[in-house]
C-alpha cells in the first residue's frame, strides 16, 4: 500500500456501544501487524441503521461488526446473507463489497468452538449430551455450531419457554426444550454446560439455577466476560468442572472480520487477551 492509498476503516456499530472491547481488540492487531487502518465505535440508533450503513462505504470503510441490538435487524439490511448468519438468525460481521452489496455473516459460532477447543484441547462435543441456558442470538450460534460439530443432543432452557421452542422448532429433534424451573435438572449427564443469557453480568440480575446435578467432568463456559469469572463459573470450578470463561469467544469471533478486512489473519493470544483486559 502506497502512502496515497487509502486508508481502510472498520468499526463496530450499536447502541450503546462505549462499553465495547472490540476497539480494544483491533487497535492491537493492527498495531502489531504495522496495518494502515482503523477501528472505530459508532453509537447509531436503529432507525438511523441503514442510513448509516449505506453511507460507510463512500467514507471509506471496508466493514464493521455489528453489536446489541442490530444483530437481527441487519438481516433485513444486507444484500447478501451468509448461510451462518440464516441459519443463527443473526449477523455480527460485515464486509462492504467493490459492487457496493453489503454482507453479513455470523462469526459468533465461530468464536464459541475456537474458545473452547483451545482452552480445553481434548474437548469434543460428541462426548454428551450439552446443555444451554438461553435461547436469544447468542444461544442460537452455539446450538447451530454444536449441532455442526456433531452434537447428537442439545438440552435447552429459557426463561420465557415460547423462544425456546421457536429455536428447537428450527433446529430440529436434536434440541430438546425444557422449562426453566427444570434448568437444574437438566444439566444431569451433561458434557458441556453454556450460559448464554446474560444473566450474572455486571449490573444484571444474578443466575440463579442450581448445580446440583452438574458432573465434575463437564466443561462449563459462560458467554458473559464482565466479570471474568462469573458466580456461575466459580460455582462450577468449586465442583470441580473445567471453566471456560466468555473473553475468548469475543477475541476470536473477532479474526474473521480482521482477516477480511485488512488482508492478515490475526493471532488470539496472551499478549492479545491482556491488552483487552489492561
Amino acid at each position: 500500500m502506497t502512502s496515497h492509498s487509502p486508508i481502510p476503516l472498520a468499526g463496530v456499530i450499536g447502541t450503546p456501544v462505549a462499553h465495547s472491547k472490540s476497539p480494544r481488540i483491533f487497535r492491537h492487531w493492527l498495531t502489531r501487524f504495522g496495518v494502515r487502518g482503523h477501528y472505530i465505535p459508532m453509537d447509531v440508533a436503529v432507525q438511523d441503521l441503514e442510513t448509516a450503513l449505506r453511507a460507510l462505504p463512500r467514507l471509506g470503510f471496508v466493514g464493521v461488526n455489528v453489536t446489541i441490538p442490530h444483530k437481527e435487524h441487519i438481516l433485513e439490511i444486507a444484500d447478501l446473507v451468509s448461510d451462518r448468519a440464516a441459519l443463527t438468525g443473526s449477523a455480527n460481521t460485515l464486509v462492504f463489497r467493490d459492487d457496493g452489496m453489503v454482507h453479513a455473516d455470523s462469526t459468533d459460532g465461530h468464536g464459541f468452538m475456537e474458545n473452547l477447543r483451545s482452552n480445553v484441547p481434548d474437548w469434543d462435543p460428541v462426548q454428551g449430551p450439552a446443555a444451554i441456558l438461553g435461547a436469544g442470538g447468542a444461544a442460537r450460534a452455539v446450538v447451530a455450531s454444536l449441532l455442526n460439530a456433531g452434537a447428537e443432543e442439545i438440552r435447552l432452557s429459557n426463561r420465557t419457554r415460547a423462544r425456546s421452542e421457536i429455536l428447537g422448532k428450527d433446529f430440529g429433534a436434536r434440541v430438546r426444550v425444557h422449562d426453566w424451573n427444570e434448568a437444574g435438572d437438566m444439566l444431569k449427564g451433561a458434557r458441556t454446560v453454556v450460559n448464554a443469557t446474560s444473566l450474572g453480568m455486571v449490573g444484571h440480575e444474578k443466575l440463579q439455577v442450581p448445580l446440583g446435578e452438574l458432573s465434575d467432568d463437564a466443561v462449563v463456559t459462560d458467554l458473559v466476560y464482565a466479570p471474568l469469572e462469573t458466580e456461575f463459573l466459580a460455582q462450577a470450578r468449586r465442583i470441580g468442572c473445567q471453566t471456560v470463561d466468555g473473553l475468548g469467544m469475543l477475541l476470536f469471533q473477532a479474526a474473521p472480520g480482521f482477516e477480511r478486512w485488512f488482508g492478515i489473519a490475526p493471532r488470539v493470544d496472551d499478549q492479545l487477551r491482556q491488552a483487552v483486559l489492561s
